[in-house]
């Protein structure tokens, strides 16, 4: 049986276009954790042969905003009012998996982060991390 709230979340994410178009999908779905994982496919490269970081940047902060909403009442959703990203290491490997965590919720602002790491095999390595705000968006 599956939990209502992984089935709010999923039901949200099947609806992202963008997430389709990087073959991202949903991992984990926890109260205030959310995690995502998208393939390195030749269209999400840059130049050298990376991962863009418009992907991993699009899947940390999806990844940020769906940790949010699972705080969230059933007639809410969230938007991104800010977030910023560090880039800290190219995006080499086969998949990216984003980590997002709520780290204060609220009523008007929920603070979040999201942890982006490429693997290779069964190696892992921190390539981005990112902080931003989320806001609260009565349906």
């Amino acid at each position: 049986m599956t939990h209502p709230l992984y089935e709010r979340i999923i039901g949200s994410f099947n609806q992202q276009a963008m997430m389709q178009t990087f073959g991202a999908r949903l991992a984990h779905v926890g109260q205030g954790e959310t995690v995502i994982e998208a393939p390195i496919l030749p269209g999400s490269r840059q130049q050298q042969g990376h991962g863009h970081a418009a992907l991993t940047f699009a899947i940390g902060d999806t990844a940020a905003g769906y940790a949010a909403l699972t705080t969230m009442p059933e007639n809410h959703e969230v938007v991104t009012a800010e977030i910023k990203i560090n880039l800290l290491a190219p995006a080499r490997g086969d998949l990216l998996i984003a980590t997002g965590k709520v780290i204060k919720p609220g009523k008007r602002l929920v603070i979040v982060t999201s942890e982006v790491v490429a693997r290779t095999g069964d190696q892992e390595k921190l390539v981005a991390i990112l902080q931003g705000t989320m806001v609260p968006v009565p349906l």
